[in-house]
This record gives C-alpha cells, sequence and structure tokens, in this order.
C-alpha cells in the first residue's frame, strides 16, 4: 500500500448503504467471522448482517450475559467472555476460539470506548490506548494462525475521523504528564489505522489483507461516558439525547462500511487502506476539518506502522508475527 493507492474505486455503494444492502445477496456459509463489540452498536448490526449471509460469528464480551441477551434471536452465533482493556481475558479468549476453530475468515475489530475519563489499567497503560488498540492487536497477533489457515483472511478495523486529532504521542503516549480525553482517543484512533497497515504489510503473503475504516458519525453506545451537556453543545443531540447533528448515520449505515470491507471483490488484491462511506478514502491534508472526510498521512504512513508494532509488541508481550 502507498499514499497513492488511497483514491475512491468507484464502489456501488455509498454514506447512505446500510449493513443489509452490502450482504444482500451474499451467501457467506462455510465462513467464521469474530466481531468484538458484536452486541450493541455497530457491533451488532454487524453481527447480525453477517450470520444473515450465512457466516458463523463468534462474538467476545465484556458483558457476556448482556451480549447472549442481545443476540438470542440470532443464529448461529456464538459469546465468549472477553475483555480488551484485560490482556490476559484477550489471551484466555483466543486459546478458547483457537481450541474451537481451524481457521478463521474474518476479525471485526469494532469495539472501542471514546473520550473517557483518565483510566489506568494494567501496568498503568492509558485506558483508551489500551482497549481501542493493544486489545485488538494482542487479539490479532494470537489468531494469526487461524487467519493464515484460511486462505484469504480480512482483518476489518475500526478506526474514526477522530484521527485526525493527533499522530502518536511517541514523546508520551500513556499521559504521564497530562491527561487530555479527546487526544488521547485521537491517538487511539490513529493507532488503529497504523496497526491494520501494519498487519497487511505483514500477512498479505500469508493471504491476510487488512483494512481500517472510519464508520461515519453515529450516536450510539460509545458516548455513553459523555456528558448529554457536551453532547448537546457540540450540536450532536437535544435535551432529550435525540440526534439533531447534520451528517448522522444509522447504526446499520455505520456498519456498512465495515461489511463492505470484510467482503467486496474490489479490495481484492488490496489492502492497508483506509476506508469511508463504502468506498476507498482520499488523503486529506492537515488543518482539514474532521467532517469532510478523508485520513491524514501520519495515519498510513508505513514507518510509523512498523514503529508503533515494535512498540506493541514490547509492552503487550504478544506473539510476534513470523513468515
Amino acid at each position: 500500500m502507498t499514499i497513492t493507492d488511497q483514491q475512491p474505486l468507484g464502489s456501488p455503494f455509498s454514506a447512505s448503504t446500510t449493513a443489509e444492502d452490502v450482504v444482500d445477496g451474499l451467501d457467506l456459509s462455510g465462513r467464521t467471522a469474530v466481531v468484538t463489540g458484536g452486541y450493541s452498536g455497530l457491533g451488532l448490526e454487524t453481527t447480525r448482517a453477517l450470520a444473515a449471509a450465512g457466516a458463523r460469528v463468534v462474538v467476545p464480551a465484556r458483558r457476556p450475559d448482556v451480549a447472549r441477551a442481545a443476540l438470542k434471536e440470532v443464529k448461529n452465533c456464538e459469546v465468549i467472555p472477553m475483555d480488551l482493556a484485560d490482556l490476559d481475558s484477550v489471551r484466555s479468549a483466543c486459546a478458547h476460539i483457537s481450541s474451537r476453530l481451524d481457521r478463521l475468515d474474518l476479525l471485526m475489530a469494532v469495539a472501542g470506548v471514546m473520550a473517557t475519563p483518565e483510566r489506568r489499567v494494567g501496568p498503568g497503560w492509558e485506558g483508551q490506548l489500551t482497549a481501542n488498540h493493544f486489545g485488538h492487536f494482542t487479539l490479532a497477533c494470537e489468531l494469526y494462525p487461524l487467519f493464515a489457515a484460511a486462505d484469504g483472511a480480512r482483518v476489518v478495523v475500526n478506526s474514526s475521523a477522530g484521527h485526525t486529532l493527533t499522530g502518536i504521542r511517541w514523546h508520551d503516549p500513556h499521559f504521564r504528564t497530562g491527561y487530555d480525553k479527546w487526544l488521547a482517543y485521537g491517538q487511539a484512533k490513529t493507532a488503529n489505522a497504523l496497526f491494520a497497515v501494519h498487519l497487511d504489510a505483514l500477512g498479505k503473503d500469508d493471504g491476510i489483507r487488512a483494512f481500517v475504516l472510519h464508520p461515519g458519525k453515529i450516536i450510539t453506545g460509545l458516548q455513553r461516558e459523555m456528558p448529554l451537556r457536551e453532547q448537546i453543545d457540540r450540536g450532536w443531540v437535544d435535551e432529550h439525547g435525540n440526534v439533531i447533528g447534520d451528517g448522522f448515520k444509522t447504526p446499520s449505515q455505520g456498519a456498512a462500511t465495515g461489511l463492505w470491507a470484510a467482503t467486496s471483490p474490489l479490495l481484492d488484491n488490496s489492502g492497508g487502506l483506509y476506508l469511508e462511506d463504502c468506498d476507498v478514502a482520499h488523503v486529506s491534508a492537515p488543518g482539514t476539518p474532521m467532517d469532510d472526510g478523508g485520513v491524514r498521512a501520519y495515519a498510513i504512513a508505513p514507518d510509523e506502522a512498523a514503529r508503533l508494532w515494535s512498540l506493541s509488541l514490547a509492552v503487550t508481550g504478544a506473539t510476534p508475527i513470523t513468515r
């Protein structure tokens, strides 16, 4: 992947496309997917759509009882315990998955947190970077042999336009010198993008391609730790929490780009790309407003991606990917 590959492909879908539109007519029988966050918001829509198309879906969940209740009408779906912010929990979930499956066709890394109060996890790591990036990084590394066995696996990672807030803060990634919840979120979303870029570079010879995406503006449980007043002041919702802002998608529309990334033949022989509105996004110039779309060059830079990968291996102790 190079910067010049970040050009729209002319997809038949658009910002208004729904999850149901993307999987209409697809037969995913025989394929298995893992969907993090697959029991609420965009993840729930993703799980439903994949299962409706015939895929077997495994949903790792921090709240397994809540997940099972949300997914009780979804066939061919299994819930297992996992907390992305607890890497021992992630490894336990990977061991369970590896004992049950001999291949894995899709990983949909949908789960995430946004703009949370300062939270330290593990050995004092910043919480948003851990839940959004380190957890998914460890999950992908430990499941890598199952992806390689699939001969055509795709890993799809949810980022956000929030990545435009900052690149990786190499001098202080864990905010030891002062916490800013939005910069922490922006860094985690940049990390999501860089993770996909380097995973694709490592995995393509094993038939594994990775993509990263901005799902669009959607009000879901992702905003649960933001005060209502802050959401009102940002013009997102009214006093009753009803969505009023321009450009917001439904959860089904928000899930569409990830499903397109997972299934579109237009992306065959491609990878390491940043997607939005069911197409490849353009590269946005520094200072461009977040809502204008596109991806910052630093979020898809191969050297930055390799540097983050090395840092992530060192701190998580995840199994290195060797070829």
